[in-house]
This record gives structure tokens, sequence and C-alpha cells, in this order.
């Protein structure tokens, strides 16, 4: 049996994967506080003018609510804040507490448990660029999937701060596998001048994964609760193994599924093909090359931007706005579909580039710069956003040109480095990315616990000439390192 362009369906099957890692990235922050609007009818409540307090039955239960808690509406009936999520349901904050004290003590718990997943992460990333580069993507992925879908569907046994702490850990090393795995596997099965492309729409489905999460994790836990979703969303990842084992049986050069044709389009347009390096190098190699920095420094930087948005959205959009759970499904997925966009036009404009006779250098710098040139303007408008649907628009721009710079980031492990070693390379990037990750991540609770987020925009715009230096810099002209 023969398939005509099965480097596509490998990748496609790589992005189904990557939308169900960030469904399981999701479930913890979108479930973590979740409050809802409820709305009682006028003679459902009662009223003691006195101490200006409402009663009303919550779940069962007798609810007293101060006055300020409470807003009336024009028919008698009233509206309040019902508060809940899984911070709220594992008793990790105190809800004798005052409302503003309730937000800081989830937002540092939330940025203590991500600190430990992306410590986690971070040393997959390290860890998996050579573990892939050893064992194949085949059984990379496998590994990968397995760990981080087994890892979100036991949280929903979690019972304090501590085990559902150990999942998240968990989860963070299985989660990592994907990055150095798809930039190593896309160097098998495509062309240089296809790499971005195939880059680009590996980020899009990242993207798509967060497009759907503040949709399908809402709804699944106002349906069954935290404990479902994880034990669901988690199992996805397991489910998928087994068309991947079936389909990526192996690499383009012995798979028996690919066409004559398809083999040497693939293998004739790998400039790594023609030089004699296939061999691993080793960490201290590879630091020791400068060019490589523009990988790894530009990541340290470039990376807490993405995170930035996928960690705190859900928190400033309900502190800042005063949006609920459903409200937040209406709107979290807005700056997700500027990201899938500029992800695949991000690759496509690099390829255009290389395609019209430009050096892979020029195409990949000159797709940095206009993808640099959507992100610090969406940064300056998302502080003053007076909204929370302006904000959102601009946070797509911001994401937009965040993804569009990543796409080619990315794909200069490939660029630079060849066969065993270009895991590696990616690896380096990403558990660099994971350090300026962390570091930015515990700031934000300090740089936004007076209530105004105008700072956490500061420090993403910032990010971005940083990023840029460090690949015009260090990276020089973009080259294969071992001709």
């Amino acid at each position: 049996m023969k398939i005509n362009g099965l480097r596509w369906i490998v990748l496609a099957l790589i992005a189904i994967v990557t939308i169900i890692n960030y469904l399981d990235r999701g479930t913890l922050n979108y479930m973590w506080v979740a409050n809802t609007k409820v709305v009682c009818a006028a003679g459902d409540y009662t009223y003691d003018a006195a101490a200006d307090t409402y009663t009303v039955l919550s779940d069962g239960k007798s609810v007293t609510l101060a006055g300020d808690e409470v807003t009336k509406l024009t028919d008698g009936a009233i509206e309040y804040v019902k508060h809940g999520g899984i911070a709220k349901e594992l008793g990790l904050i105190d809800v004798n507490a005052s409302a503003e004290e309730q937000q800081r003590q989830a937002k540092n718990m939330l940025a203590v448990i991500t600190m430990f997943f992306m410590i986690a992460y971070g040393v997959s990333q390290l860890v998996s660029g050579k573990i892939y580069d050893r064992i194949g993507t085949r059984r990379g992925f496998t590994l990968s999937a397995l760990v981080w879908g087994g890892a979100d569907a036991l949280a929903s046994i979690s019972t304090g701060l501590k085990s559902l702490t150990f999942f998240r850990v968990m989860l963070g090393l299985g989660e990592a596998g994907p990055w150095p795995g798809t930039t190593k596997s896309n160097a098998e099965w495509f062309p240089q001048k296809e790499r971005a492309l195939a880059q680009g729409i590996f980020g899009a489905a990242a993207s798509v994964g967060s497009i759907i999460s503040p949709v399908l994790i809402p709804m699944l836990f106002l349906a069954f609760g935290w404990r479902v979703t994880f034990a669901v969303v988690g199992s996805l990842g397991i489910i998928w193994v087994i068309p991947w084992l079936i389909i990526n049986k192996k690499g383009p050069k012995e798979h028996p599924w690919i066409t004559d044709k398809e083999r040497e389009y693939i293998i004739s347009g790998q400039p790594e093909c023609r030089v004699s390096c296939d061999t691993a190098k080793s960490w201290g190699r590879l630091l020791s090359e400068r060019k490589n920095y523009a990988v790894i420094l530009g990541r340290f930087f470039l990376d807490p931007i993405w995170w930035m948005f996928v960690t705190w959205l859900p928190i400033y959009l309900i502190e800042v706005f005063g949006l609920d759970i459903k409200q937040i499904a209406m709107s979290a997925w807005v700056p997700y579909v500027g990201a899938a966009i500029g992800s695949v036009a991000g690759g496509w404009f690099s390829g255009l580039l290389i395609n019209r006779g430009k050096t892979v250098n020029f195409a990949r710098k000159a797709a940095m710069i206009v993808g640099s040139c959507f992100i610090i303007p969406g940064m300056i408008l998302a502080a003053v956003a007076s909204s929370a649907t302006m904000a959102v628009i601009m946070m797509a721009f911001i994401l937009g040109g965040y993804q569009f710079v990543m796409t080619n980031i990315q794909t200069l492990a490939s660029d630079l480095q060849t066969g065993k070693a270009v895991g590696s390379l990616a690896g380096l990037g990403g558990a660099s990315a994971v350090l300026g990750t962390i570091i930015s991540i515990l700031c934000i609770p300090y740089l936004t616990q007076s209530g105004d987020w105008t700072a956490f925009f500061i420090l993403g715009a910032a990010l971005v000439p940083a990023c840029l230096l460090c690949v015009f810099l260090f990276g020089g002209r973009i080259e294969q390192l071992n001709k």
C-alpha cells in the first residue's frame, strides 16, 4: 500500500496530539477559579434591611450575602457571584477571607503549582530532546502521550495541594516532549523549504487546543465537575497512541507506505543529507557553538509571553472585567485564533521568501521582524483596553505575532543542526524557555497585586526586542553548522 502525502498525515497526527496536549494543560487553569453568576428571582430570597444582607438557597444550603455582593435587577431579582473551582472545593483558600484576599491566595497558589509544573516541563524539554534523538520520534511521542495523559487523568483523584501538584509535575514531564520531538520529526519528514510551514501547523495546533480549552473545559466542569473533566481529557492522549503506532511505522527513508516520488522529494530537499555528520552532540559541544544561542536565548526571552497568557488569562478576565466561567468560555478563545493564524502565516511567509530565492537567513529573520511588529503595539493597546472584548482582540494580535516569530525560532534548530543533534538543541532551547517562563510566572502575582495589570503588558512588550537582539547578535548568518 502506497499513500501520497504521507508526510502530511504524520504531521496531522502530531497536530492532533498537540491539541490534546493543550487541553490537558488547560484543565487546571480554567477550573482553578470557576465563578458563576447566579440570578435569583424575586421571592426566592429574603432581605434583611437592618443588616443589609440577602439570604439565598445555593446547592441546598442557605447562604447569606452582603449587600455589596448583590446586584439588584429591575424585575426585583438579584444577581450574585457563586465562587467555585478546584481551589475552593479542595479547601485550599480561606473562604472567610475578603474577596481580595481570596484572589491573592488563589493567584499565589496557582503560581506555585505552575512553577513546579514548569520545572518538570523544563527538565523534560532538556531530557526529551536527547531521548527523542536516541529512541526516535515514534517511540518518543508514544512515551510522552502516555505519561502526560495518565497524569492528567489521575489528577481526578487529587485530595489536596500536594497530590494535585504531584500530578501536574508528572504532566509537565510528559507534555514537553512534542516540542523538541516535532522539530526533529519535521527535520526527518520535510525538505528545508517546508519545515517552517510544518512547524507553523504544529504551532497552530497548539493554538487550536487553546481555542477549544476555554469552551470545552468549562462545559465539562459545569456538567460533570472537575474530577470527571480531568479523567475525560486525560484519556484522549492515551487513545491517540493507537493510530500513531499504526501509521508512523518508520522514517521516510524506510517507511513501506511512502511513494518513491515523495521519498525523493523529501531527501533531496534536506541540506543535511549533503553533510556527513549524523552523530549526536553533547550539551557541552552545543553550548560551545555561538550560533546555537540564537535558539537558546531567543526562546528564553520569547516563550514567557505565551505562558503569561496561557496561565493568567482566566484570572485576568475575572479580576479586571469580572467575567464568570461562562463568559470566559465565550471570550478566552479569541486570542488563540490569532495565534493559530500567526503560526501558519509565519511558516508560510518564510517559506515563500525561500521559494522566491531569498536565503534561509533572510527569510527567518524577516519573518521574526514582521511578527514582532504585531506584538508590541498589541501589548500597549491591551494594557489600556476598556472592555474585555477589546482586550481579547488585542491579545489575538499579540499571540498571532508571537507565533509568527516563534515558528521561525523553533525551526532554527533544524536550520543550524542535523540528524541526532536537532532534538538536543531544540531541547536546550525548550529548557531555556522554561527558565525564562518560571521567572515571569513568579513575578506576575507581585506585578498585579494591586489589581492593575499594566505592568503585566509592559513586561511582555519588553521581552520582544530582547529576543530579537539575541537572535541577530548570536545567530549571525543562519546556516548549517556542519558544513
